[in-house]
């Protein structure tokens, strides 16, 4: 199924996850969909593993974690962010290095307080490798984090690599 790219989420300084200046950090981009997910596009590295050459499962749910969390920024008004309260992983096949790999994120319950999502990685063939679902509070970044836009480099920071449509 042929998807577009609507538009593509910040990037920060030093997050773990999508922090461009953090050496150890997997760099990950961030695009809304035209149906309404958040996909998100990275190469896992060598300082990323468990076992030789596949990627540890902590990484696995944090990169899940973070794509089901930030899917509430497509349709939420004003600085609504996600505290995880909880998060369920299943780990299905090996998760190799150095490939590029797809996270898909969605919201699946949406309440005043609270919002669930479900999420997969998939790999390079399109196989799931692993799946998750969470509930997240919804919290105003001013209450998560002394968070200054500018020192975190919260920005989106266009690529040549962005893609503008994708098949599943």
């Amino acid at each position: 199924m042929l998807r577009k790219v609507i538009t593509k989420q910040p990037n920060s300084r030093m997050c773990l996850v999508c922090g461009l200046k953090n050496p150890f950090g997997l760099h990950t981009s961030f695009y809304e969909l035209d149906n309404g997910e958040l996909m998100a596009i990275f190469r896992p590295k060598e300082e990323h593993q468990s076992y030789p050459g596949r990627l540890h499962g902590g990484i696995i749910s944090t990169i899940l974690d973070e794509a089901i969390g930030r899917a509430i920024m497509i349709k939420s008004e004003g600085d609504i962010w996600g505290v995880t309260v909880d998060l369920q992983v299943r780990f299905k096949k090996p998760v190799p290095l150095d490939e590029e790999l797809r996270v898909l994120g969605r919201i699946t319950r949406n309440s005043s307080r609270f919002f669930e999502g479900t999420g997969e990685l998939l790999l390079a063939d399109g196989s799931v490798a692993a799946d998750g679902s969470g509930k997240y509070l919804k919290t105003p970044l001013e209450k998560i984090a002394d968070f200054d836009v500018e020192v975190q480099e919260w920005k989106v920071v266009c690529s040549p690599d962005d893609p503008g449509s994708f098949e599943f």
